[in-house]
């Protein structure tokens, strides 16, 4: 394996980054295969409307929030997930400050620059 993580990932040792008013992430776990992302939003923050090549997944761990994916619209909560398929245009508003776990498939190397 070319790129992983770290084995054991520890919330107080990884860092927050930005990624856009209001919204920070940290990386978890990864290889090139994988990887799995937890985004901290504040209510009202928005992820801009964006496609890319990976399949997605998002859980939502606490918050509310309401997805776009291509042409539907559905709002999510606590335990609700979502699945984005590869270059479908996707953008999400946070409707109730929260957290939710992304993972990709394969692992985004532009997170990593």
């Amino acid at each position: 394996m070319k790129t992983a993580g770290k084995t054991f990932l520890f919330e107080k040792n990884i860092q927050w980054e930005p990624m856009a008013k209001g919204v920070v992430r940290q990386i978890l776990g990864y290889n090139e295969n994988l990887m799995t992302v937890k985004v901290k939003f504040e209510t009202g923050c928005v992820a801009a409307s964006h496609s890319h090549p990976h399949s997605q997944t998002t859980t939502v761990v606490s918050g509310r929030f309401e997805f776009t994916v291509g042409d539907e619209t559905q709002v999510i909560g606590t335990g609700d997930g979502v699945y984005i398929r590869p270059d479908v245009v996707h953008a999400c508003k946070c409707l109730e400050a929260g957290i939710v776990i992304d993972s990709f498939s394969p692992m985004r190397e532009d997170f990593l620059l």
